[in-house]
């Protein structure tokens, strides 16, 4: 299917499932590890934490209360680190699984030998009450917060099916089963608490009863009954009454997520569809107390199967904000930028001024690194990590993405605010004094530090936006001395980081290429129509790609401190398709665009890196990155078929 051509209407089948329900999300899994595939899992998120829940209906992850908190339900790195289930009895493989239009809410119908029946699976948004002593605020509340409920229902559509309640909490990463106890007389609630007292209470309108470390309840729906059951960690433990209260919050939730999407400016377009679930998912990715945004709701998913590259992304990433900053704007989605800058603005520097490469989302600067030799790993994949090495990293490329991000903010709001202008002097200072040195890179290398050639491109993008911030604060001394600085990173980057057939290397010392130099393009370091920009843009969609997907580097030509090959990154053929369409390829921006469409997961989404041979997603999942290049690259496409229009 061409981009610019119609999508034919499929009609509905005559199956008993509701109308948003789609067939083309059946997958077929012959896998005989117990491990789903990494594609294969849905995501649910209250922009506070995140779940994500297997095909045959298990929450295999879920941290509480915020995303980078320990795991209540961990079986996605560990078997038996907690999970959570309410499915048909003895039935693991669904008919169809999708999401409420316009929602993070999760709908999986099961046929079963007797029945049919429909599940509702929703992290619940609801009208605030007071404030949040759960997880407090920084920024100012909205209207709508989440009520640190996960509520599950089901319903019988046909015939009669036997439902199966299995809730198994394992808290701080599956190392203390929970001591559960009946809290009411007619066993409908139960308490599951920890020895150093955290408590989740299920709440059920089956009977309970207690198995060890499991709650578990079982019952015959027949057609047109409902049943419900929800977690709460709330601060008094609230839960649904019954399930007409269950499903009117799961209405609730729906309507949260649709009049938020009813303010995304989404183009009339084919691309539509993948533009509207990244811009879901990267609300699901806010955390919505501070305006952080996490690079992904999940740690040690591996980059290499089995391998070693597996980290810890439950954080926020300085590099992701212009990144975040542009798809928000380009969605009109002005709230969540003027969030996302208010929490960039709060965050402690460094001593030189400068701000590290990532924060928790609570702006902590300490994200030291620790292992749990007690989990598995999902496949066997090892060390399991929490907490991230690479946050005292030198990456000179920071400071870019942070006066980039102003630059786009100041832009579009046509306001500078005063307790901004300290953040421009300090990254722009930071990146005069930084940018001859060499440092980590845009991947954090974990190999001896090089002199990166997108690293010193971010250096131009920092004084470049610099100055341009002062032309608009009017300071034309400073904006002339940023401006004279990023001249010379210029033509420092063009004298020593242009191999001689005229293609950006990756770094001074080499003539390896690295995908990250698709930069040059999407920052405007070189115009589109520039031979070494073309250069590097043909040499890498030729010599750094398998079967068309584009890898970071070739592993084996640079020192990442790592062992393995790993899979194309998501981010980069996005950022490929941006490039093409720059430098006026754009046939071939297109038939990438399509073919990184037909790759995502049945429900949309994108992990972080795609493994050609086996067609699978590898590493944290869905990634923050892959749905923001996503959208930069669909916008990309879009302008220029309204372009084109216009010189008809």
């Amino acid at each position: 299917m061409r981009l610019n051509r119609r999508v034919p209407t499929i009609e509905p089948d005559a199956v008993p499932h509701p109308p948003y329900a789609s067939e083309r999300n059946k997958t077929v899994n012959l896998s005989t590890s117990p491990f789903p595939p990494i594609a294969d899992y849905a995501f649910l998120s209250n922009c506070h934490t995140a779940a994500l829940i297997a095909p045959d209906g298990s929450v295999d992850w879920l941290c509480l209360p915020a995303f980078d908190s320990p795991s209540v339900f961990g079986s996605l790195l560990d078997r038996e680190a907690g999970s959570f289930r309410f499915c048909p009895y003895g039935i693991n493989v669904p008919t169809a699984r999708t999401y409420v239009p316009g929602t993070n809410v999760l709908t999986t119908t099961w046929h079963t030998p007797n029945g049919w029946l429909l599940v509702h699976d929703a992290l619940t948004m609801g009208p605030r009450h007071g404030p949040d002593l759960v997880t407090p605020h920084t920024r100012p509340p909205a209207d709508d917060d989440a009520e640190h409920l996960l509520v599950r229902t089901v319903e019988c559509l046909d015939g009669a099916v036997e439902v199966e309640l299995i809730c198994e909490p394992a808290f701080e990463y599956g190392s203390e089963s929970a001591r559960w106890t009946l809290v009411d007389g007619d066993g409908h609630q139960a308490d599951g608490t920890t020895g150093n007292g955290q408590t989740v209470r299920l709440s059920t309108d089956l009977s309970i009863g207690i198995e060890g470390g499991s709650a578990h309840a079982r019952h015959i729906l027949k057609k047109g009954e409902r049943a419900f059951c929800a977690l709460s960690w709330a601060d008094d433990l609230a839960c649904p009454t019954d399930a007409d209260d269950a499903a009117a919050r799961i209405e609730t939730t729906v309507q949260f997520w649709r009049n938020w999407l009813a303010r995304a400016r989404i183009p009339d377009h084919p691309l539509r569809h993948p533009i509207e679930r990244s811009a879901l998912t990267i609300k699901g990715l806010t955390y919505m107390p501070t305006g952080a945004t996490v690079a992904a709701p999940t740690t040690s998913l591996p980059e290499t199967p089995g391998g070693e590259r597996n980290w810890d992304y439950r954080y926020t990433w300085m590099r992701d904000s212009t990144f975040t900053l542009q798809a928000l704007h380009y969605l009109n989605l002005d709230w969540e930028a003027d969030e996302f800058m208010q929490f960039v603005a709060d965050l402690e520097p460094n001593h030189d001024g400068g701000l590290q490469i990532m924060y928790g989302i609570d702006g902590r600067r300490d994200l030291a690194e620790t292992t749990r030799p007690d989990l598995t790993g999902y496949q066997g994949a090892s060390p399991v990590r929490i907490g991230n090495g690479a946050y005292d990293q030198r990456q000179n490329d920071v400071y870019g993405a942070v006066l980039d991000s102003l630059l786009l903010h100041t832009r579009r709001s046509l306001h500078l605010p005063k307790r901004l202008w300290p953040l421009v002097q300090t990254q722009a200072d930071a990146a005069l004094a930084s940018w001859r040195e060499p440092d980590q890179g845009i991947w954090e290398a974990r190999g001896e530090p090089r002199h990166y050639v997108s690293s010193k491109l971010m250096g131009w993008v920092a004084l470049d936006r610099a100055a341009k911030l002062a032309e608009i604060r009017d300071d034309p001394k400073l904006q002339q001395f940023w401006s004279q600085a990023a001249d010379e990173i210029r033509a420092d980057i063009l004298a020593h980081g242009v191999s001689d057939r005229g293609v950006l290397r990756q770094h001074y010392d080499t003539d390896a290429l690295d995908a990250s130099n698709l930069l040059a393009a999407i920052f405007g370091f070189l115009p589109g129509d520039d031979e070494r920009l073309k250069n590097t843009v043909d040499a890498i969609a030729s010599e750094l790609t398998e079967n068309g997907f584009v890898l970071r580097y070739v592993t084996d030509e640079t020192d990442d401190g790592m062992s393995g090959k790993e899979g194309t990154f998501l981010i980069c053929s996005f950022w490929l398709v941006s490039a093409l369409a720059i430098v006026g390829e754009m046939r071939q921006a297109t038939d990438l665009m399509e073919r990184l469409l037909r790759i995502a997961s049945p429900l949309g989404f994108y992990a972080e890196e795609f493994e050609v041979a086996r067609a699978r997603h590898l590493g944290n999942f869905p990634q923050a990155f892959s749905h923001l290049a996503l959208i930069e690259a669909a916008g990309r496409i879009v302008l220029a078929e309204r372009m084109a229009e216009l010189s008809l």
